[in-house]
């Protein structure tokens, strides 16, 4: 593994918490030898990750729509900044890039892209870990719905277990490293769902 890609708000959110542990991320990323990839940006959580990867000494690589950096969010103080026509791009690059894909809190768009590399990984698009910094219990109403799927017999606990938890930056990373996917056999025993 040498490369994560972190999905992450343009927001700081509401708590300074937030922050500070995208700072920890950041650096815990560095200390592991791992690059940051990312979208791109200079505010919220995303640029406080980046600057934090920057300043540490790490690598940076920001993806983001031709849109965007028209607004001048872009990043300029990155290791690479590619700019890309649209979001199905900026994602399938992403996706290219890493190794391993991490949710920290943000919103609508950070849930889609999880929920993208989550689907692939189900459907074995691909085979690399899929997880979420759980700030101060962001997530557990998520893993919660996600628990709810599974009870409801929509998705296999299988499934459900290719995601990573950890509440602390270098255990979700001991996780990412330690990963084992699920067999390649997404329609194979329907039935079996817990």
């Amino acid at each position: 593994m040498k490369s994560v890609c972190v999905y992450c708000g343009s927001s700081d959110g509401a708590k300074p918490l937030y922050a500070e542990a995208a700072r920890g991320f950041g650096r815990a990323l560095v200390d592991a030898g791992l690059a940051l990839v990312y979208g791109g940006g200079k505010v919220g959580l995303m640029g406080v990750i980046a600057d934090e990867v920057m300043a540490a000494g790490g690598r940076a690589i920001g993806v983001i729509p031709e849109l965007l950096v028209n607004k001048e969010v872009g990043h300029n103080g990155l290791t690479e900044l590619h700019v890309v026509p649209d979001m199905h791009q900026r994602k399938k690059m992403m996706a290219d890039l890493s190794d391993a894909f991490v949710a920290m809190p943000g919103g609508a768009g950070t849930l889609e892209e999880l929920f993208e590399v989550y689907t692939w990984a189900q459907l074995g698009y691909h085979q690399k870990p899929v997880a979420l910094l759980n700030i101060d219990g962001y997530y557990d109403p998520l893993i919660a719905m996600l628990e709810h799927t599974v009870q409801e017999g929509f998705m296999r606990r299988t499934y459900f277990d290719i995601l990573q938890v950890d509440a602390d930056p270098a255990g979700l990373i001991a996780k990412l490293r330690g990963y084992q996917p699920p067999p390649k056999d997404k329609w194979a025993g329907s039935r079996d769902v817990v």
